[in-house]
């Protein structure tokens, strides 16, 4: 081998080179050469055992081989070929240049380190696919851990090189890496965070991939897609990506529906507001107007009977109606409102399903539904409550019940048409 080197020094000496120019001109054609056995190589290697990996992943019914042909590996292995093939010709092609050859094999040590390094990093994209593809992994922050070990991995290479181009020892790069911890803390500190923050979302389960979260200070409204080790992808309902960092899911507040769609139902709680100068008592001659409504006849009778016992035994005077025990308009509605939906199917009936009325308020007394429906989905769910809701809506007049609702132009132009009609009168 050595001899074949020196053959191209030789053969320049005969066209009247001297050693000196005929030794580095043939170093040069010697490099140019090797280079192209080196290239020519690689594309040997890759091409065949591309081929060969390819054929056996497409026949065998494994999907890891299949995430290493996605993910590179097999490329970046068929380059450790001619960098042996590059380390073994050193001695003979640099055999009388020491300077060179140190040179040289620095330039091939670090060429080898990045080369370990994709080949470690494509091994661990190809093993984050393949847990993606396990069901008790696939709503975990895979990628939070998978990026904290390629972190390390290009960590010890940047120490490799370091060690590699100075000839330092470890020892001295330890001790001045101490040094500037602070330094580092700083530069890594959303790294820093984002790794603590998905080992505690991971270990308290607070957060899944395809959980739906609402974050208002970053804007989320929708499903995780993503959670890697600096930021988590949400995409909202509109279609668009909000990113937010990964510790803002342990430092903010936030809602995870998950529950919601781990349960028998999902929550209707609204309300109307009623105009508390509509309400009133009942008297006895409008109850027979009331049964007619079907859904609470017979709690009107019941109730009825039961007000006649007590009245009677304490011999109340009805002159008044306030006197004694009395029906309201706003009673019967929200009865009825009850009875009305205790008969929907679409509710889930053994969750809790309530009808009361808060604290009055400027705007008028509240009346608040408090249900859960069976059907979860959004769009389902929300013409559900539409549904329930325009029946409340419609049925409010059928008691003398009015709802409260801010005037608006055509309101105050009519009451202004009134009082010049009455003052022209």
């Amino acid at each position: 081998m050595l001899d074949l080197f020196q053959k191209i020094p030789q053969l320049l000496t005969h066209f009247g080179l001297t050693d000196y120019y005929a030794d580095y001109i043939g170093l040069f054609i010697n490099s140019i050469l090797v280079l192209i056995i080196a290239y020519l190589l690689r594309i040997l290697c890759r091409t065949g055992l591309l081929y060969i990996t390819e054929y056996v992943s497409d026949k065998t019914a494994f999907q890891f081989d299949d995430f290493l042909v996605k993910n590179r590996f097999f490329r970046n292995t068929a380059r450790i070929a001619p960098l042996y093939f590059l380390y073994k010709i050193a001695p003979y092609l640099l055999y009388n240049h020491e300077t060179l050859q140190v040179i040289y094999l620095k330039i091939l040590n670090i060429t080898t380190i990045f080369v370990v390094i994709f080949i470690l990093t494509s091994l661990l994209k190809a093993f984050k696919d393949q847990l993606k593809e396990i069901d008790r992994y696939k709503d975990k922050p895979i990628d939070s851990y998978i990026q904290v070990v390629a972190i390390i991995i290009w960590l010890f290479g940047f120490f490799s090189i370091i060690l590699t181009l100075f000839d330092v020892d470890m020892r001295a790069i330890l001790a001045s890496f101490g040094a500037v911890s602070a330094i580092v803390i700083l530069i890594f500190k959303d790294t820093i965070l984002g790794f603590v923050a998905s080992l505690q979302v991971s270990a308290n389960d607070l957060v899944r991939i395809g959980d739906w979260i609402t974050l208002e200070k970053y804007g989320a409204d929708g499903f995780v897609n993503e959670i890697n080790l600096a930021t988590v992808k949400v995409r909202n309902f509109d279609n668009t990506i909000t990113t937010i960092p990964t510790y803002s899911l342990i430092s903010d507040s936030f809602v995870n529906w998950r529950g919601m769609f781990d349960s028998g139902g999902r929550r209707i709680k609204r309300h109307i507001f009623i105009k508390e100068n509509s309400i009133r008592f009942v008297k006895d001659e409008e109850l027979d107007y009331y049964k007619k409504i079907s859904l609470i006849t017979n709690y009107i009778e019941h109730r009825q009977r039961d007000i006649l016992k007590f009245n009677q035994r304490n011999n109340v005077d009805k002159s008044l109606l306030i006197n004694g025990r009395n029906l309201t308009n706003f009673g019967l509605f929200r009865k009825y409102i009850t009875e009305y939906l205790e008969k929907q199917q679409v509710l889930n009936h053994d969750l809790m399903l309530i009808v009361r009325h808060l604290q009055p308020t400027e705007k008028g007394i509240p009346l608040e539904i408090y249900a859960f429906s069976k059907d979860k989905v959004w769009k389902n769910y929300e013409h559900i409550v539409g549904d329930i809701f325009d029946h409340i809506l419609a049925s409010v007049k059928y008691f003398d019940l009015e709802i409260f609702e801010l005037p608006s132009s055509s309101d105050f132009k009519a009451f202004v048409d009134y009082q010049n009609k009455k003052g022209e009168l």
